[in-house]
């Protein structure tokens, strides 16, 4: 018998992984970590649960990975603001970007980092541990861009870039909520513009 006879032969997996994490994410994004079962998750998948285990491991890991593509594909306005050439025009980019992320066509209404989170059991505290460390991060890369701001002059020297970051973050959030609820874009847009009124004079 040859060396590849010998050796055992795997299946083919007969579905597009990349296909099967996008749909993951969609129900997350709209059930929510606990919300979503896995019966929900691999019904979306069009997989079985030995399959979406052997693929992408637990339901905590395939949140994980949920979580990371949609920080880099619907959540990415948030690293394209950082690279606005002025505090005001990051702030802008930001929430406005939030407004077009959670009230877009094609997906659940709202944020995966806020939908994901409403969990009222222990059986959510990996998503919410997770969802903590994701909002700390974005908030800490504002408060970072913004610091920069105020070495550089662009924002007034007494700005403290801390409680400003956490002040977007907050605009933003609260902008996801109402877009939930069926809020429409142009009104959002407004709030966001409102919010930017309070922006520090130079």
């Amino acid at each position: 018998m040859s060396s590849r006879e010998k050796a055992p032969l795997g299946r083919p997996r007969a579905f597009d992984a990349d296909e099967a994490l996008e749909r993951a994410l969609l129900v997350f994004w709209e059930r929510g970590y606990e919300g979503a079962s896995l019966t929900d998750l691999t019904d979306a998948m069009n997989i079985t649960k030995t399959s979406m285990y052997a693929a992408f491991g637990n339901k905590e890991q395939l949140f994980r990975k949920a979580l990371d593509r949609y920080t880099a594909g619907p959540a990415s306005y948030g690293l394209r603001a950082m690279q606005e050439k002025t505090a005001v025009a990051v702030a802008t980019a930001f929430l406005h970007g939030a407004v077009e992320t959670t009230t877009g066509p094609g997906h659940p209404s709202g944020c995966l980092g806020v939908q994901g989170s409403l969990a009222s059991g222990d059986a959510g505290e990996p998503a919410r541990a997770m969802l903590l460390e994701w909002r700390q991060t974005a908030r800490r890369h504002l408060q970072e861009r913004f610091q920069r701001a105020i070495d550089e002059g662009d924002l007034p020297p007494h700005t403290n870039a801390r409680q400003l970051s956490c002040y977007i973050m907050t605009v933003a959030f609260g902008i996801a909520v109402q877009a939930a609820t069926g809020v429409e874009a142009a009104e959002l847009h407004d709030v966001a513009d409102q919010a930017l009124l309070s922006w520090p004079p130079i």
